[in-house]
């Protein structure tokens, strides 16, 4: 049976919170219009092969009262997020929005235009590149801002730039250091699996409509188009390191270790405009994000917030930021980046202190209340991020997974621990009777709980699953979080259909391309099926013919280790090829021209033969 009606339980809910919360304030609304120019004309964008990458017309259904199957308070930020179209921040410094998770802004110059953070596919950056030159003209690129390393500020780059015009020297690209190690390095470990539950984060799979997706608080969901990467050629280091670009003077702000491992915000003097980049956007962001990550540090989080609040906060009449719609006037912006800070600040000594009284992340995510103003402020309120898993995160930060207590030291694995539970509670069809008791009362997080076990003994028993679906849609139809309600209607959505996988993995050679001999030994080595390798000692040198550079590989006891050194005549294998065809290699590419191999090549074999690639269909909410 598919989508049910929201309970009784889920409508109460969203009454209270809607007596509870300033709908009648409006003035975000008033914001996400102001400068509105225009849009396309077709919403819809496709790639190469006329496959739609994006396709803005799919949220129109977003509009008028919340339906009862959506939290009003996540609709009203789904109707705010929804809108697309250039709009102008200030004369001189533009904006497009909703054509991708991020936003992509563009700063006119003395001759061309400096655009910031590219989104994430080539074809929705050329579409709003297309977008803001048919209004304004078709003024050239003259630099690229990367405000961070995630994917949606930097994959489209391509997409309006060619290598080409970067090696001319036609266009800057600018960067805060290190952005291409950890742009390349954040997917190289945990890629795979990052991957599959990115499917849940974002609604991959979901249908777009009331019962489906309505948008995950930081932007409706990503692009599918081809993501690109183009190394800068000017990294940013310093704060308050200031360069003139087409004109246009920019003063930038440091800021690692916040949203991203290394992220920048900046002040435009000419257009009093300070950027933001992801670490001051229109919701809670996340401490650990869902899809999995390292946990972020909400402490430095709120210093670079002050920190930017005393440099530029006399200064600035506009705040944008790499999501959302701007902030304007000086007192606004004041009394907005300090509700930011005081928001990430809070959540942190709050965890500290009740962690320090003997309180778990659970309990503190449980008893922990914002302050009024911060309770009351739209901005923020957990679309994105939640007060619940950011506080779990700060309390993971610093304690890591263990609670304390010495029966969870060593507990049984799910499968295992769920056959004695629903021994223990008397069978599945008790376990079943007891969840639809939980389920009728609206008790939902208990009846997700029971039928989370039931089904991790038997994952064939229909009425389970069909239970357990119904359950994790409520709690979907509940969740002001959009990926939360993601994450549970994904849930609710395999438990019916079956397994959807990793439906939107990206093809991106360019990124790839960007890897490092270091980082490619290192995707190999955690392919290393460890127990198939047990018994093999294999050794060989790699000469990169093109970086000049070489290395001596080993595997023993199941382990690759890599040493740069010279090759030595003794080796059982000597491999010479070009980076490119190393990466190939690392895909399991062994047949291809490219490959220079001086001895035994049954050693390549005999390391390919125990890798064992990772799976982009594992199971979550099945055993």
């Amino acid at each position: 049976m598919q989508n049910q009606e929201p309970t009784d339980a889920i409508i109460a809910a969203h009454a209270e919170l809607t007596a509870r919360l300033p709908f009648a304030d409006d003035a975000d609304f008033a914001a996400v219009e102001r400068g509105f120019i225009g849009t396309l004309e077709d919403p819809k964008i496709l790639d190469a092969a006329g496959e739609v990458v994006w396709d803005a017309s799919t949220y129109d259904f977003i509009d008028g009262e919340a339906p009862d199957s959506v939290n009003p308070s996540l609709w009203r930020q789904s109707r705010l997020v929804a809108r697309h179209g250039l709009f102008e921040v200030v004369p001189g410094l533009y904006q497009i929005r909703g054509l991708d998770l991020s936003v992509m802004s563009f700063v006119e110059g003395d001759t061309g235009v400096i655009v910031i953070d590219p989104l994430i596919s080539k074809e929705t950056a050329a579409a709003a590149l297309g977008l803001y030159r048919e209004h304004r003209g078709d003024r050239p690129i003259v630099a690229v801002i990367h405000t961070h390393s995630h994917i949606d500020h930097f994959g489209g780059v391509q997409g309006i730039v060619t290598q080409e015009q970067v090696d001319a020297g036609d266009v800057a690209i600018i960067a805060p250091e290190g952005l291409v190690e950890h742009a390349v390095a954040e997917n190289v470990y945990a890629g795979t699996a990052m991957g599959r539950r990115a499917g849940y984060m974002y609604g991959a799979a979901l249908p777009r409509g009331i019962r489906g997706a309505v948008g995950a608080g930081l932007g409706q969901t990503t692009s599918t188009g081809e993501a690109t990467l183009l190394a800068p050629t000017l990294e940013i280091t310093t704060t308050g390191e200031t360069h003139t670009i087409d004109g246009v003077e920019i003063e930038f702000q440091m800021a690692p270790g916040t949203e991203a491992p290394t992220e920048m915000h900046f002040y435009i003097p000419r257009y009093e405009a300070l950027c933001m980049a992801e670490n001051a956007t229109h919701t809670l962001h996340n401490l650990l994000t869902l899809r999995g990550a390292v946990v972020r540090d909400p402490h430095v989080w709120s210093q670079y917030l002050t920190e930017a609040i005393e440099r530029y906060g006399d200064r600035a009449e506009v705040v944008f930021a790499s999501h959302h719609w701007p902030t304007w006037g000086n007192a606004e912006i004041t009394e907005f980046l300090g509700l930011q800070r005081d928001l990430y600040a809070y959540l942190h000594d709050q965890t500290l202190r009740m962690l320090n009284q003997g309180l778990t992340g659970a309990e503190i995510a449980e008893a922990i209340q914002l302050p009024p103003a911060l309770e009351g402020s739209w901005h923020a309120r957990g679309y994105y991020g939640s007060v619940s898993h950011n506080v779990k995160a700060i309390y993971q930060r610093y304690m890591g997974w263990f609670d304390g207590n010495p029966a969870k030291l060593w507990p049984h694995p799910p499968a295992a621990i769920a056959e004695r539970y629903v021994d223990a509670i008397g069978g599945i069809d008790r376990v079943l009777e007891l969840a639809q008791v939980a389920y009728d009362s609206g008790d939902f997080r208990w009846a997700a709980t029971l039928l989370d076990h039931a089904v991790f003994v038997d994952a064939s028993n229909a009425a389970v699953k069909a239970l357990y679906a119904d359950t994790l849609e409520q709690l979907g139809y509940g969740a002001e979080n959009g990926t939360w309600r993601n994450f549970f209607l994904s849930g609710a959505t395999e438990l019916r259909g079956g397994n959807f996988g990793t439906p939107t993995v990206t093809n991106a050679p360019a990124i790839l391309a960007q890897l490092t001999p270091e980082q490619v030994f290192d995707a190999i080595a955690i392919t290393v099926d460890g127990p198939k390798a047990w018994d093999l000692d294999l050794a060989f040198d790699v000469t990169v013919s093109d970086l000049g550079r070489s290395f001596h590989v080993t595997l023993r006891n199941g382990v690759l280790v890599y040493v740069e050194r010279e090759p030595v005549a003794d080796v059982a294998l000597h491999l010479t090829l070009e980076k490119a065809r190393l990466i190939r290699l690392a895909g399991g590419d062994l047949q291809s021209d490219g490959l220079g191999a001086a001895g035994d090549i049954g050693v390549l074999t005999q390391l390919f033969g125990v890798l064992s690639p990772g799976d982009p269909a594992f199971e979550i909410v099945l055993p």
